[in-house]
């Protein structure tokens, strides 16, 4: 009965060796899912996962805003700070502090967050709210919102009012000021 003994613990052996083996080819293979799911998350998607949370956003042409997130869109973000509410492309972030460790897939995204940033600029037109345009050069048009293009929007500025177009992709955020 002893050679049955050596056999049953030799095959026992060997049998925990292929589980080893194939749990660490599993876990590989997981690992690998993982980052490749992982691609699939957009930054929007972060961001979308943080409503109602505080961040701090780096922006060019601006610097840092902190807030709390109120709307997140494919192209833009809507941001709560002191008093005022900033339109923020995600094109002009540079960095986002305290984001959700989850995301929301646009698929699950309200119908609201398919609206551009064109829609934001008009609703601000609509009220005629007094705003200032942050580029992303760092320079500021401070006026109220006439008119919006396809991709571009006009302000304005002064007195005497004169008119000024400033181009969607030389925005960085739009602060309110009422």
């Amino acid at each position: 009965m002893a050679w049955e003994e050596e056999l049953f613990a030799f095959l026992d052996d060997v049998e925990s060796q292929a589980e080893a083996v194939f749990a660490a080819e599993r876990e590989a293979e997981l690992a690998d899912r993982r980052r490749a799911e992982y691609l699939q998350v957009t930054l929007a998607s972060r961001l979308a996962a943080s409503v109602g949370s505080e961040v701090t956003l780096g922006v060019r042409g601006v610097g840092r805003l902190t807030g709390t997130v109120r709307r997140v869109a494919a192209d833009w973000l809507l941001l709560r700070g002191v008093g005022q509410d900033w339109a923020v492309r995600h094109a002009a972030l540079t960095s986002v502090t305290g984001a959700s460790r989850r995301s929301v897939p646009e698929i699950a995204w309200s119908p609201l967050a398919r609206l551009g940033l064109g829609s934001v600029l008009r609703r601000l037109a609509d009220g005629g709210e007094r705003c200032l345009f942050h580029a992303l050069d760092g320079t500021r048009t401070d006026g109220v919102p006439e008119r919006v293009g396809a991709d571009f929007v006009e302000v304005s500025v002064g007195e005497p009012r004169r008119l000024v177009l400033v181009p969607f992709g030389a925005l960085a955020a739009v602060q309110s000021r009422e």
